[in-house]
């Protein structure tokens, strides 16, 4: 399959600093693509090159077979939402919504039509009339995507549409969002710095960090696959376990050995990296491997679940972080200072360094 965006060696230079690095990607038709990092990463910059919002200093930029690296943004097919929403305060919101129709010199009866279709398609349909100081936040947004999908783009840019909402209308109209992109096959691509928004929403996950990508996967794949220590420090929570790797691919990690987990040669100090869901707690077979006594340090409550610090002296006593149901605390009367049997899995390892 074609790819519907074609990002080849895309640099940009502001002075003596390089925000991007050669970024180089291909997005097939359809696709909802995250760019996900931390502020200063390079991710909003990227976006607003494919907008033609900024020139780039090198490199070429191909959206459905054609070269738009020079196009100026009205000469692009894409339709983009911003975080601040920018509609207009003085017209109505069915004014809003039409402004790219508008311009096109579409007929009245087809953009009234339009109008309504679209306003029933985020969930507001009948407030062609109100103005955007009489709607809320969430409600703002949704015209937003309106008015960004009225002309029917071949390409949806979302720079961090949701990061000013509060967080319960936040997760609904990213879910809304979701629906909308695969009701619509609209290939996507939304900028976000948050790391539950790009994991439910994306088909794919581009993790940038200083200008380069550092990984291109599935939601899954990075989560449970980080190419990089910035991967996965960035994306979910993670233990890290100071380790020297020994003989025949074993990994020495305080008192515990475990064999076969790594590629490269002996005495090499190295961080392991764990997710906190990888430290099972449950009962122990007597033949089970990998099992350590942990002592309870801290009980975080984050309603359903809760995150519990742990200290094992069999893995030199570093603090790890342990996900447990509220139910199964509750179940095995464990608190601060009791003793929690933990089984490690090592498959989930991954190690760097």
């Amino acid at each position: 399959m074609e790819p519907y965006l074609q990002l080849d060696g895309i640099t940009k230079q502001f002075g003596g600093f390089q925000a991007l690095k050669g970024i180089d990607l291909l997005i097939p038709p359809g696709e909802f693509i995250c760019f996900l990092g931390p502020s200063g990463c390079g991710k909003t910059t990227l976006l607003r090159i494919i907008a033609g919002l900024e020139g780039q200093t090198s490199g070429r930029i191909r959206q459905a077979g054609r070269d738009i690296s020079t196009l100026p943004p009205a000469q692009r097919d894409y339709g983009i939402v911003f975080q601040s929403y920018a509609l207009f305060p003085n017209l109505s919101v069915a004014d809003n919504v039409a402004y790219g129709l508008v311009n096109r010199k579409t007929p009245r009866a087809q953009i009234t039509a339009r109008v309504a279709e679209l306003l029933a398609l985020v969930g507001l349909p009948g407030n062609e009339g109100k103005y955007p100081a009489q709607l809320s936040g969430g409600q703002q947004q949704r015209i937003a995507l309106a008015r960004a999908l009225a002309t029917s783009p071949g390409l949806l840019l979302l720079d961090e549409p949701l990061s000013a909402l509060d967080a319960i209308v936040r997760v609904q109209l990213r879910q809304e969002i979701k629906r909308l992109q695969r009701q619509l096959g609209v290939t996507t691509i939304m900028v976000t710095h948050d790391q539950e928004e790009a994991l439910s929403v994306a088909d794919r996950i581009v993790v940038m960090n200083h200008g380069v990508i550092e990984q291109v996967g599935t939601p899954l794949q990075v989560y449970r696959e980080p190419a990089s220590a910035f991967v996965a420090d960035f994306v979910g929570r993670i233990n890290t376990l100071p380790a020297r790797t020994a003989a025949g691919g074993a990994l020495q990690i305080g008192q515990h050995c475990i064999p076969g987990t790594h590629a490269g040669a002996a005495g090499r100090d190295v961080t392991v990296y764990l997710r906190p869901e990888d430290l099972l707690a449950r009962p122990i077979g007597p033949g089970d491997a990998h099992v350590f006594d942990a002592g309870i340090t801290a009980i975080d409550f984050l309603g359903a679940y809760c995150l519990v610090t742990v200290q094992a002296a069999a893995l030199g006593g570093q603090p790890l972080q342990v996900v447990l149901s509220l139910n199964f605390l509750s179940e095995q009367a464990l608190a601060v200072g009791s003793t929690l049997p933990l089984k490690l899995l090592p498959e989930r390892l991954r190690v760097f360094g």
